[in-house]
């Protein structure tokens, strides 16, 4: 993980590098999709205008094309760490390459093979798996600790087997809003000769991803929700990606890494739009400092990040604790900078959905209900009152914004205590 950075965030300049956010309104629903950076549209339109034509041919912009999606590749190679641009997968979502590697898997998983999930994570890394119980498999789920709100291992122990195959778990819960351990939960796998399968959305935005030093065997997230567009990447360590069945035609062998996995093959232009969100934070790790690699400054970068958002997370949670009829859900305090700035509460008795829409009058965009992850809400009784609300923050966002956030919603549930004592 990022330490989080003694520099501060050059604001201004991140967020001139989101046009977006020039529209008067606040963006607090960055869980549900983030502002898109000019640098990554301005990749889109160069492979558009450029570069539009289909890879494989002999001609210089065929060749040109197929150049920029093996660019592409390397970008999500240092973005995540991982060791070479073949173990990147590209697809529409997380759902979809999350379904598809599950497709892609079947060969290896006979009846009484076990697949573990957990009861907090999002539905695109529990579904996937689910439904492999029409072909025999045995899905175990790996409940939450209702006193801790965190996954122990302990509780893991007695769930695996010979027979378990794959452990899927989230890095990071985007309605609890903590990080996960997932070294230490890696290594546990691993020792019990299983993999493991994570579902890294509601982290990838905030902290520096290693897969290498995480030791996952396959590690998605979707670039929507990271700076780009509506577009996910997967990444898999390159001996397992070729053991995966092939999604595409038949004459796409096991061994054509990673074009087998990216059926009617990867969407070009999105695929290349990651190249201007490592741009991006290359530019941001300049700014604090760092001189040295790719890498190095991309990690920088999420130094500087996470320490923004530290400050955004202190000053909701602060004010959320002042309140005697609130209830955050997860940890109320970030502890050692183990919490995103994605935080759900609930007000005493109040509808979420009144809330919320009392902040659309607000020109402040938030959620409320279960965010697709409705067997964590209803294990944990919180499905009532239309669910929770949530605020989830980013780098670009400002403690300013968070302060005219709660003093509208003071405003808000002021008049709502008055209109009932009226009544």
């Amino acid at each position: 993980m990022a330490t989080p950075s003694t520099k501060a965030l050059d604001l201004e300049f991140v967020r001139s590098q989101f046009p977006g956010l020039d529209r008067s309104w606040t963006f607090f629903d960055n869980a549900g999709g983030s502002q898109i950076l000019k640098g990554a549209v301005e990749r889109i339109n160069t492979f558009l205008y450029e570069k539009n034509v289909q890879i494989g041919g002999s001609y210089t912009v065929s060749q040109a094309a197929a150049e920029a999606l093996y660019e592409a590749r390397t970008a999500a190679m240092h973005l995540v760490n991982a060791s070479r641009p073949e173990e990147i997968v590209f697809g529409n979502s997380t759902t979809a390459l999350l379904q598809n590697l599950a497709r892609a898997m079947h060969s290896q998983l006979l009846p009484g093979d076990e697949i573990v999930v957990t009861v907090s994570d999002h539905e695109s890394n529990i579904g996937p798996w689910d439904r492999l119980q029409e072909r025999g498999v045995i899905l175990k789920i790996w409940p939450l600790n209702k006193q801790t709100l965190t996954l122990d291992l302990a509780d893991l122990a007695p769930l695996m087997s010979e027979r378990t195959k794959l452990v899927c778990v989230t890095h990071c819960s985007n309605l609890l809003g903590s990080i996960n351990p997932i070294r230490e939960i890696a290594d546990f796998v691993h020792a019990q000769g299983a993999r493991i399968c994570v579902d890294a959305v509601a982290y990838a935005p905030h902290r520096a991803v290693d897969v290498q030093a995480f030791d996952v065997d396959y590690y998605v997230f979707s670039l929507y929700k990271t700076y780009g567009p509506h577009y996910a990447l997967m990444y898999g360590k390159y001996d397992l990606l070729l053991e995966l069945d092939p999604l595409y035609h038949y004459f796409y062998g096991r061994d054509k890494v990673p074009g087998k996995l990216e059926p009617g093959n990867p969407n070009y232009e999105l695929a290349y739009s990651t190249c201007g969100i490592v741009d991006y934070l290359v530019a941001l790790g300049e700014r604090a400092g760092e001189t040295g690699s790719i890498r190095q400054k991309i990690e920088a970068a999420y130094g500087a990040i996470t320490a923004q958002e530290d400050a955004l997370t202190e000053r909701l949670l602060t004010y959320l604790r002042s309140r005697n009829d609130c209830m955050i859900v997860g940890q109320s305090l970030n502890r050692d900078s183990q919490r995103v700035p994605t935080i759900a509460f609930r007000f005493d008795g109040r509808e979420a959905a009144d809330l919320c829409k009392a902040m659309d009058v607000e020109k402040i965009a938030m959620r409320f209900g279960d965010f697709h992850s409705r067997r964590l809400a209803e294990y944990l009784g919180l499905t009532d009152h239309g669910g929770m609300l949530r605020v989830s923050m980013v780098h670009y966002n400002t403690i300013e914004e968070v302060d005219r956030f709660t003093t509208a919603l003071d405003r808000i549930l002021a008049g709502e205590a008055g209109l009932a004592k009226a009544s």
